[in-house]
């Protein structure tokens, strides 16, 4: 049997650096020849293609709030089939999951790391503090004891006098420096309101990726990290050290039980729909479905031959008066919804099954027209959190009262939602009542809901 050794690379907060830390180490370990994957915690659409064009493999979402542990098994195994090395990121806060006493079962990134056992290395940013930093290491190192704090990656260090105050810092906490990243401009990257500017917009990303693999390479102990952490890789080369557990031979377990739309579905797929996870509509194919991708950005229609489509989310608002203006895009999906096909859209693929959406500069472009739902980008409320949701009537995605998890997040606002049927009914984290959500209307349904997996 196979096993492939992992880590965790961690962080105390959001925006400490520890995507940078973990594209670079991506990247270096490739350029070094090592067969190296990755996994992120939590729902999240737009870092994955980043480790994707970092490490040269797709990479996959691991959720412990919405996923089910016959579901993180399987992923996790499948993931690390073939590789030397997997490398999970974080997501948030290391202990930040679910609203609730922030304990084990909050679906967290430390959960995880205590499921399958794998060490945490944790990425801590470093500017504006000195010894201090002892306190937060001792913290992290001693709030759990179902996890295990590997060692600390130093990020945004300022002198060499920086870096001798952090090293007693680690010291006095009991915990090794890994490395030491300095301050560099050219790690920084362009961010938005949902999170980073995707990959596929990042012009010199090869660049970035280039700089952030050197940058690594020259401030971590990579050779200590790989020790400190697992004993040996998948060829079996003895690496030392006081390891955990190690992934398997994959299982042959559906990895989700979100069924596919039709036999051959429509994917929109540019940079306005790219929120699809990577393992859905792998899945799908396992099934047997074929996946047949187009871009409503170039003012394609979907596939005629198509019997479902699907509209992912994305950043369809930024793109309003370019798709109100794309109509064989808009007449397809018309055509579609004539002939009686699925059409299924979340998140921002719902807003473009809308009547309108309305920009950030208070623009309104007509949509699709086949959902009663009229959103605006310009009056902006934050959504978001995890979310249970039972399908209100049977559609492509199950029978009536089949129950979801997953994740809502978006600014946009509905201004409203006409007369029609429910998609779902819907609960918080906490089981609070959220009432109905989305829309459908013959065979066309969508929702600002994220399906992940079944409850």
């Amino acid at each position: 049997m196979s096993a492939c050794p992992a880590l965790m690379i961690a962080a105390p907060a959001s925006g400490s650096g520890k995507t940078v830390v973990t594209l670079g180490l991506l990247r270096h370990l490739r350029d070094r020849g090592i067969a190296v994957t990755s996994a992120k915690s939590g729902p999240d659409y737009i870092d994955p293609a980043f480790h994707a064009a970092a490490s040269g493999r797709p990479c996959i979402n691991l959720d412990a709030w919405a996923m089910r542990p016959e579901t993180l098994d399987a992923l996790a195994a499948r993931q690390a089939e073939g590789a030397d090395l997997l490398i999970v990121e974080a997501a948030m806060g290391l202990f930040d999951g679910a609203p609730g006493p922030g304990s084990v079962g909050d679906g967290s990134a430390a959960d995880l790391a205590a499921r399958f056992g794998w060490p945490v290395v944790l990425v801590l940013d470093a500017g504006g503090q000195g010894f201090s930093a002892a306190a937060v290491l001792a913290g992290f190192k001693g709030f759990r004891d179902d996890i295990r704090i590997a060692g600390v990656i130093f990020n945004r260090v300022g002198s060499a006098r920086h870096e001798a105050i952090l090293r007693r810092a680690a010291a006095h906490a009991g915990l090794p420096v890994l490395g030491l990243v300095p301050r560099l401009p050219a790690l920084a990257l362009p961010s938005r309101h949902l999170g980073l500017v995707q990959a596929g917009e990042h012009a010199a990303l090869e660049a970035f990726l280039a700089a952030a693999g050197e940058a690594v390479g020259a401030g971590v102990d990579v050779e200590n990290l790989l020790r400190v952490g697992w004993v040996r890789d998948s060829r079996t080369q003895q690496r030392g050290g006081s390891g955990g557990g190690m992934l398997g031979s994959p299982t042959r377990t559906q990895p989700t039980n979100i069924p596919p739309l039709g036999q051959r579905i429509a994917v929109a797929s540019d940079t306005a729909f790219a929120f699809a996870y990577p393992h859905l509509l792998a899945a799908w194919r396992e099934a047997g479905a074929e996946i047949l991708p187009f871009s409503p950005l170039a003012d394609a229609a979907p596939d005629l031959s198509a019997d479902a489509v699907y509209l992912p989310g994305g950043y369809p608002e930024l793109q309003a008066g370019r798709l109100a203006g794309h109509r064989r895009f808009l007449d397809g999906l018309r055509a579609a919804a004539r002939q009686g096909r699925a059409i299924y859209g979340e998140c921002g693929g719902y807003m473009v099954l809308g009547t309108g959406l309305t920009d950030a500069e208070g623009r309104r472009y007509a949509m699709a027209g086949l959902l009663p739902v009229e959103t605006s980008f310009a009056e902006r409320k934050l959504h978001l959190g995890y979310r249970r949701a039972a399908l209100a009537a049977a559609t492509p995605l199950g029978a009536a009262g089949t129950v979801w998890r997953g994740h809502e997040f978006h600014y946009a606002s509905i201004l409203s939602e006409g007369p029609g049927e429910a998609l779902f009914e819907a609960w918080d984290a906490e089981g609070a009542p959220l009432g109905r959500l989305g829309r459908r209307s013959g065979s066309v349904f969508g929702s600002f809901f994220h399906l992940i997996d079944r409850a």
